[in-house]
């Protein structure tokens, strides 16, 4: 039996994002040192739905996963979350750069084996 301890996906994986027009990409990866087991984690419970979960101001909008295992993670993007860009753009983060920490803060069950 697996145990798994809430905690912010931060512990596991590191986080970079950005933008390009209205959309933003948020890479994932889970840094050496960890074990691949963790990479399969990641890949296999990252879904477009549990995006959409961790940020809820994705609910409505596509979300892309490109699963890159030879680099340990995944890049996500979601498309339109800045509206028309950087230019036009309304939110706190008009650049999207804040979203990879923002998810990296967002509370999950984590096995505790991967934690190790």
């Amino acid at each position: 039996m697996s145990v798994s301890t809430l905690r912010p996906l931060g512990d596991l994986v590191y986080a970079r994002s950005g933008d390009k027009g209205g959309n933003a990409n948020i890479g994932l990866w889970v840094p050496a040192g960890r074990s691949d087991a963790a990479v399969d984690w990641l890949l296999q419970t990252l879904t477009a739905e549990w995006v959409r979960e961790l940020l809820p101001e994705t609910a409505d909008l596509e979300i892309d996963l490109v699963p890159l295992p030879n680099l340990r993670g995944v890049n996500i993007v979601i498309h339109g979350i800045l509206g028309a860009g950087v230019a036009e753009g309304v939110r706190f983060d008009p650049q999207a750069k804040a979203l990879g920490e923002w998810i990296r803060s967002r509370h999950v069950a984590i096995p505790d084996r991967l934690m190790a």
